[in-house]
């Protein structure tokens, strides 16, 4: 009963959180690409957001300080470049990436493309022998990479150069996550609060992401009318209410997905994202016209079993490590150890009582 209660009150708390990363994830999913109808500069929008989302996490630690008389998590530039730089150079160029491939591919074909994270999860796994080589794990870096082939041969609205961008944008997915799940369980840094780490890592975000920008979208952006070539105050208006927008979009997203992982598991994370590309694709078809074949949905449906495989294999092999973790805790301690003995050898006793006394 105790245990079916403990279930039900993490289900009952990752509900709310798993509804907030969807609405977060889905929303700026079709801003994006809605977004890049109108104003083709991914790059500089993902630097706006990360300046709004530093505005914002500040605003957040303040507040908190003036609530709680306690001051907030603070980490010095030496120890920001040592030790959060590369968390923050992927998430940059993660975010980066994906949103200039809104510029040439479908909603459809991001999602898909973007759930191969776990693929190169898998193989960095695998190479850096964080893993060892098993015929599940084959299984699965087969059916995720099968999958992604279905779903993009002949494609008719397949982009070679949206199609690289998204992949690139997913190789470096896989690092980031790692990067940051190794960040948050650092305990000496103090950066389990989902604002905290938000706070510390856009400036490096913003920095590792500005020369991309200077580069790919300096000298267009300087000579297009789209950002001062304004005959309007109102357009200027309506694009500064859209940045905005993204903005607060982007801060959600980061804070809910922090958030369901620090409250809950990566696992729950993993679970969500499943569902949420099927809600996706089912809105892009929908609302956007994405056409997709009965091919295209067939390799969806396999590389989802790849992901769910691995989602599965991921609880199995999480909740063995607890049963070994405990049972060598508790050989580790003599007293535990013969308490336990004495429990189990009272209980045979009171079995064996029991019929005589009946």
């Amino acid at each position: 009963m105790a245990a079916g209660g403990a279930a039900l009150g993490r289900a009952a708390l990752a509900a709310p959180l798993v509804l907030l990363y969807y609405g977060f994830s889905i929303g700026i999913t079709f801003y994006n690409k809605w977004l890049m109808k109108s104003f083709p500069f991914p790059l500089l929008v993902s630097l706006l957001h990360l300046l709004l989302i530093f505005g914002l996490s500040a605003l957040a630690r303040a507040l908190a300080q003036c609530r709680s008389g306690r001051p907030p998590a603070a980490l010095s530039w030496a120890d920001c470049l040592r030790r959060a730089a590369p968390a923050a150079l992927s998430t940059s160029l993660d975010i980066g990436l994906s949103n200039w491939s809104f510029l040439y591919v479908t909603v459809s074909l991001y999602t898909m493309t973007k759930s191969s994270a776990i693929l190169f999860i898998l193989l960095f796994s695998l190479l850096f022998k964080l893993e060892e080589v098993r015929v599940t794990l084959l299984l699965v870096v087969l059916l995720i990479a099968g999958g992604l082939f279905m779903f993009t041969y002949k494609s008719t609205q397949f982009n070679a150069q949206g199609f690289v961008l998204v992949l690139c944008a997913s190789f470096l997915g896989g690092i980031r996550w790692t990067l940051t799940q190794i960040l948050t369980q650092k305990s000496e840094l103090g950066l389990q609060n989902p604002i905290d780490i938000m706070f510390h890592l856009q400036p490096l975000m913003f920095l590792g992401l500005f020369p991309l920008f200077a580069v790919f979208e300096g000298l267009p952006l300087s000579i297009s009318e789209k950002l001062f070539g304004f005959h309007e105050a109102g357009m200027l208006f309506s694009l500064v209410g859209k940045l905005f927008l993204g903005g607060i979009l982007a801060f959600g997203l980061g804070f809910s997905e922090l958030l369901l992982v620090s409250r809950t598991s990566s696992l729950t994370l993993s679970i969500a994202g499943i569902f949420k590309e099927i809600c996706i694709l089912f809105l892009a078809t929908h609302l956007l016209g994405d056409h997709l074949s009965l091919l295209n949905w067939l390799g969806f449906a396999v590389c989802l079993s790849g992901i769910s495989l691995h989602v599965i294999l991921k609880a199995m092999n999480s909740k063995g490590e607890k049963a070994q973790k405990l049972h060598k805790e508790a050989s580790s301690d003599p007293d535990l150890e013969l308490l336990l003995h004495h429990t189990e050898h009272g209980e045979e006793e009171e079995d064996v009582k029991t019929p005589q006394e009946q």
